[in-house]
């Protein structure tokens, strides 16, 4: 009883954040001028597409602005008699002070010049209350001993990450002419990195894969998905040993975050991958001098790297964005890889998980493409196939619908690769006789940019590790370097001469 009588006094002194005399900060006078100034000036409305409802602090107020969203809604004008109208509709009028105080609304501003810089304002004003109120909250929970803390932690995550929906973009909005030269540089770009045999994105270590995908390029969202034992996990670690080795800024580091296995154990991995050592004769500590020295230099060479692994359980969605952010920030990550997508974990807006697993599944995918799009990079997530594959006949490959929960994921990757090894499930031939022994097929089930299609490499069972038959191989065919154009000096343009296949013609002009 005293220690519930304890956490009600904590409860009440936390929920006393605003000084006393003071009132929680807002802006009453600039609400009135904004909410008149939508109804004197017919674009007005449209001018603040940020605004929302619960950023004004008077509930009047509140209560008039959401008749505004209900006459656009009805792709009806906005006035004063319009909005008199609607408020009858929906029984608030006399709540908001009447007709008179709509009225009296339009007194408030001559004009919607500084519409803007107002409802700018208003929002700043709303977002400090919503610091103070997510303050309050999680020092209420705070003193409660019952409460676990890393679920506050979890909680308060979620109610900051939530504030971000009430941000306006600082992304302005771009005419065409701009975007034109943006997508002119990616192009040339592009036929630069062509010329001189480099990727536009991150190397995935594959030639075949390269030539399909042209690397992983960000802010793509890249799913990987397998059965259990398929070997996804080691294709991660190839992924990221490759990123780094040819990577042409060696600064730039991979962040791995892995939900099922330790820290050691996947470093353990990447020791088994970067030494070739047989992985049974190194788990039991039976390995040959020669290898127990291959398996010490390979443990130099990953100290050199610059990786950086999470390996947090049950990570949500809010944890996993600050992480990562972090990460952008301090080692300029050029890829994140996420083992695996279904062990992540995601809150709803009290906290708590929601008990929807399909949606809480959507809000992780969105997260995950959210979080890739805001830094710019592409991300990795390894995805769980469900058991439908194993139910199939033939030769058992996955398809897009065997994702669990698809829908979401697919919906928001931009491209789904499954592995599939049909030496698992007994199918030693492939349709054209040829043998299926340490082969695993990459099929390209999604590509939002490109073509589908199926990429046949080597894995090595006793190694854990996948070994592109083609290593060594250029990443363009002669026939494909010699339509690549050459590099673009800034503000010149050259044209190949068809009479002289060799020789480039600059002209002065821009053609486009």
């Amino acid at each position: 009883m005293e220690n519930q009588n304890s956490i009600k006094i904590h409860t009440r002194l936390s929920n006393q954040l605003y000084e006393i005399g003071k009132l929680p900060p807002q802006a009453v006078e600039l609400e009135e001028a904004l909410l008149g100034a939508i109804m004197l000036e017919r674009e007005a409305f449209d001018e603040i597409p940020f605004m929302r409802p619960q950023m004004l602090y008077k509930q009047a107020h509140v209560l008039i602005y959401e008749a505004f969203l209900d006459l656009q809604a009805a792709y009806s004008p906005i006035d004063i008699l319009t909005v008199i109208m609607q408020l009858k509709k929906n029984g608030t009028l006399e709540l908001v002070g009447g007709a008179y105080y709509i009225s009296q609304l339009t007194n408030r501003v001559a004009s919607a010049a500084n519409l803007q810089f107002h409802a700018k304002i208003v929002q700043q004003k709303f977002l400090a209350r919503e610091v103070i109120r997510i303050s309050a909250k999680s020092m209420g929970l705070a003193y409660d001993d019952t409460a676990d803390v890393f679920d506050l932690l979890d909680g308060l995550s979620a109610d900051i990450f939530a504030i971000d929906e009430f941000i306006e973009s600082r992304q302005p909005i771009k005419k065409m002419v701009a975007l034109i030269e943006d997508e002119r540089n990616n192009y040339y770009g592009r036929v630069n990195a062509a010329r001189q045999q480099k990727l536009v994105g991150v190397n995935t270590g594959f030639v075949e894969l390269n030539r399909i995908t042209g690397g992983w390029k960000e802010p793509d969202l890249i799913i990987i998905a397998a059965r259990p034992a398929m070997g996804k996990t080691a294709l991660a670690v190839h992924e990221i040993l490759e990123a780094l080795k040819s990577s042409y800024d060696k600064n730039q580091g991979v962040g791995l975050f892995s939900l099922e296995m330790s820290a050691v154990q996947i470093t353990e991995r990447m020791v088994l991958v970067k030494s070739e050592v047989h992985s049974g004769a190194y788990k039991f500590g039976t390995l040959g001098n020669g290898e127990t020295e291959m398996a010490e230099l390979a443990r130099h060479e990953l100290a050199q790297l610059p990786i950086f692994i999470d390996d947090t359980p049950s990570l949500s969605i809010f944890d996993f964005r600050a992480k990562a952010r972090k990460l952008k920030q301090q080692h300029d990550v050029q890829l994140i890889v996420v083992d695996y997508l279904q062990l992540m974990t995601a809150t709803n807006e009290n906290g708590n998980r929601n008990g929807n697993r399909d949606q809480e599944i959507g809000l992780i995918s969105r997260g995950l493409k959210a979080v890739a799009k805001e830094l710019k990079i592409p991300i990795i997530a390894l995805s769980q196939l469900s058991r439908a594959v194993e139910t199939r006949g033939g030769e058992k490959k996955p398809q897009l619908s065997d994702l669990r929960e698809s829908g979401n994921i697919e919906q928001d990757a931009d491209t789904v690769i499954f592995i599939h090894r049909p030496e698992y499930y007994g199918v030693m031939e492939d349709e054209e006789g040829n043998s299926n022994a340490g082969i695993a097929e990459l099929i390209i089930a999604k590509h939002r940019n490109g073509a589908v299609g199926s990429v046949k490499v080597k894995f090595i069972d006793k190694l854990t590790k996948f070994i592109d038959p083609r290593h060594g191989q250029e990443l363009f065919p002669k026939s494909e370097q010699e339509n690549a154009v050459s590099a673009i000096v800034p503000n010149t343009m050259f044209l190949r001469d068809p009479s002289q296949p060799n020789s480039l013609t600059e002209i002065e002009e821009d053609p486009f």
